[in-house]
């Protein structure tokens, strides 16, 4: 079956209204209960034996069955994404109240035991079974192992239950993302000319900017008037807490004081001390949601006979046990510390001469910056003209093509035209991905700036697998969303990305390649479907590799006035600062996912107070600079409370693990090598989750992972000193 443009199925967003979106989930979810309604039926038929169903039966009624859910896995899929970048009360409201549908269906399915006996059915028919390509065949064993942790097996009264805490945890965590969400947008700090000393010009026209958003909404809103906002200065500066606009003013106001308020704001958003209310006057704070959650996690994790909920999580990732991750953070804990020592007293030594005599967390990201100016004669804002977004794209899709003989195309936008493609905002952008031979392998939207009523961070949504059902001619070819917060074009200018901006953007896109490279046609373990959790940020680490190497900043680097190449002393300095901090960096991530692990293997399930004592015996036991008593950062840890990472945000440590290992092959044979990068695309890339993800690794390296590249990729050991990590080399 060829491959098309219309195979993209791209979704006409111009149409995507909410509440059409509503009757469109409704709408699937009745098809497939019906689906799920006539199997019941049927098995009854049968007087309830499953076994008079033949296992070649029984794989055409999943595959039907996985059919008549695209439609779902479609409309819920743009509802959900509306929902992080162009969110409103009425995307909301539509989104929040299908939750509980949504919820009570995924338990229907996961318990349905007539479907449960299907996939049985092709198992234990173990010549069958054997003959199935390996793609289904793995779909098939994740299925079984979803089912298990969907109650399947348990009495009717505790699936009952179990599904009563499904639907619990889901508007729980949706309420928890909704509260840091307005949290951070109700915000606004209007500065006066004092405070603005030491901005850069980028920093301050991301104020200005800021402040034309406050005045819009505060008019709206009736909190000003329109001779009020006419009345005020112009330029008028807001700090507010979007990404880009905190960052501008921690890493380079001279105003410690601003730095220490803003800090404040950032780390107890959605916290008991957060005075901000939504639009029905209701308290954002997710203190006893936090605890409600960990509680209904538990109780979860007693149903299906686990100890606690870590165990759960740990059930269906490569790592075996709440021990084996624990070791591997504490042990990379202490690999760490010397560095993050001598990284904290280098900071503290500057802060000296900036009348600064205890460095505080509002102080780190400014005396950083000045040691990169002093130590490496680097400024993020010197460098910043030389990553225009437009060259760093294009340099991007070079290096991929180079790598990997694949062909970026960007697609018209043009609204007049009927070949254009719809998009949700005026700064999306649509691309085809073409094989070496134009055969089309994808599409991908990027939706990069930060702005009102989008979630913060940056992710890459797999909104669309690849797939194929022969039995109705139907075929998809991958599609994804991939989303940041950069700093948006200003003045005349096309976005300038800092570099670390620059690594955001390489590593969604190492995600997006992942799940557009894939050559596997089950939906379920296409791209990053099935792919292990504490493996799925292998490619997206792995390709920030490029954004490091000279050959490959060269690609991705040319400065927005005059078109020269970043120079060879900037080039020098930014190589030489990779390793800067990252001791801290390091104990920084390993504090959150020790946390994060914790919290969730504890059992009772812990309160808000536990949670905070949790957090605080991690920090005395990781960390190497001290956190104010006031610090809530659990409150608006997003990742582990509202989306995929509980019990296992240790997966980004574990995955780079992995991810610098590869890379390592890369440097013995050439980072630019067509056959390494085949063999990666090959092993890695294209078969998705078909296979589990250290065979996948091994089939690559030749080898189980060793420990020794991220060591020296982070600059805490050398050549000299392989002898300290031989009791850690092979840890996955």
């Amino acid at each position: 079956m060829t491959s098309t443009p219309t195979d993209l199925h791209l979704v006409d967003f111009a149409n995507a209204a909410p509440d059409t979106l509503q009757s469109n989930v409704s709408n699937a979810i009745d098809s497939a209960n019906a689906f799920l309604d006539k199997m019941t039926a049927t098995t009854t038929d049968n007087d309830g034996d499953a076994s008079a169903i033949t296992a070649e039966q029984a794989l055409a009624d999943v595959m039907a069955f996985d059919h008549i859910n695209l439609a779902l896995d479609r409309s819920w899929g743009i509802l959900s994404h509306l929902n992080s970048v162009m969110s409103n009360d009425e995307i909301r409201h539509v989104h929040h109240e299908l939750l509980p549908k949504l919820s009570a269906y995924g338990t229907r399915v996961g318990q349905h035991q007539p479907l449960f006996s299907r996939y049985q059915a092709i198992v234990n028919d173990t010549a069958f079974f054997a003959a199935l390509e390996p793609a289904r065949a793995r779909a098939i064993e994740l299925a079984l192992q979803s089912f298990e942790l969907s109650g399947v097996a348990l009495p009717k009264a505790e699936q009952e239950k179990f599904a009563e805490i499904q639907s619990k945890l889901s508007t729980l965590s949706a309420t928890f993302s909704d509260h840091i969400l307005d949290a951070t947008q109700a915000y606004a700090l209007p500065l006066n000319a004092e405070q603005l000393a030491g901005l850069t010009e980028s920093g301050l026209a991301l104020l200005a900017d800021a402040g034309e958003q406050y005045k819009t909404r505060a008019l709206a809103s009736g909190i000003l008037t329109q001779a009020d906002i006419e009345a005020l200065p112009k330029p008028y500066y807001v700090a507010s807490l979007n990404i880009p606009v905190y960052l501008a003013v921690m890493t380079h106001a001279d105003d410690r004081r601003l730095r220490e308020t803003l800090y404040r704001a950032y780390v107890t958003r959605a916290s008991e001390f957060d005075e901000h209310t939504n639009a029905k006057g209701e308290s954002l704070n997710n203190a006893d949601l936090m605890s409600e959650i960990l509680q209904l996690r538990e109780q979860k994790a007693k149903l299906l006979d686990f100890e606690h909920y870590a165990d759960v999580s740990l059930s269906t990732k490569m790592a075996d046990s709440v021990t084996e991750v624990e070791t591997f953070l504490r042990d990379l804990a202490a690999q760490a510390t010397p560095a993050a020592k001598q990284d904290l007293a280098q900071l503290q030594k500057y802060a000296q001469d900036y009348g600064i005599d205890e460095l505080q967390p509002w102080d780190s990201a400014y005396i950083a910056e000045k040691v990169k100016q002093k130590e490496f004669s680097l400024s993020q804002e010197e460098i910043r003209p030389y990553f225009p977004l437009p060259t760093v794209i294009s340099g991007l899709f070079t290096i991929v093509e180079r790598l990997y003989g694949i062909k970026v195309k960007e697609q018209t936008l043009d609204n007049t035209d009927a070949h254009s493609v719809s998009r949700w905002h005026d700064d999306v952008r649509f691309y085809q991905l073409f094989d070496a031979d134009d055969h089309l392998i994808g599409g991908f939207y990027f939706d990069l700036f930060a702005r009102s009523g989008k979630r913060g961070g940056a992710w890459m949504n797999g909104f669309q697998a690849r797939y194929r059902y022969e039995e109705q001619g139907h075929q998809q070819l991958p599609v994804c969303f991939m989303v940041g917060n950069f700093t948006p074009a200003l003045d005349g200018k096309p976005s300038l990305l800092t570099h670390d901006e620059v690594l955001t953007l390489f590593h969604e896109f190492g995600h997006g390649l992942h799940h557009l490279l894939t050559q596997v046609s089950v939906g379920d373990v296409a791209g990053v479907n099935g792919v292990e959790w504490d493996a799925v940020e292998l490619p997206s680490q792995f390709m920030e590799n490029w954004a490091w190497d000279a050959e490959g900043i060269a690609l991705i680097s040319s400065h927005v006035e005059t078109g020269e190449a970043l120079p060879k002393d900037k080039l020098d300095a930014l190589l030489a600062v990779k390793n800067f901090q990252s001791g801290l960096q390091t104990l920084r991530q390993i504090e959150f996912a020790l946390f994060d692990l914790l919290i969730h293997a504890h059992t009772p399930a812990l309160d808000y107070e536990g949670i905070l004592a949790t957090l605080n015996a991690v920090r005395s036991d990781i960390a190497v600079m001290q956190t104010p008593d006031y610090n809530r950062f659990a409150n608006g840890f997003s990742h582990i409370f509202a989306g995929g990472y509980a019990a296992g945000y240790y997966s980004y440590k574990w995955a780079e693990l992995l991810s610098a290992d590869a890379f390592s092959k890369f440097e013995e044979e050439g980072i630019f090598n067509p056959i390494t990068g085949k063999a990666f695309r090959d092993t890695i890339l294209s078969v998705g989750g078909s296979f589990p993800a250290k065979t996948n690794f091994e089939n690559f390296r030749g080898r189980s992972a060793s420990i020794d590249a991220l060591l020296c990729h982070n600059g805490f050991t050398n050549a000299g000193d392989a002898a300290n990590v031989q009791t850690t080399r092979e840890v996955i």
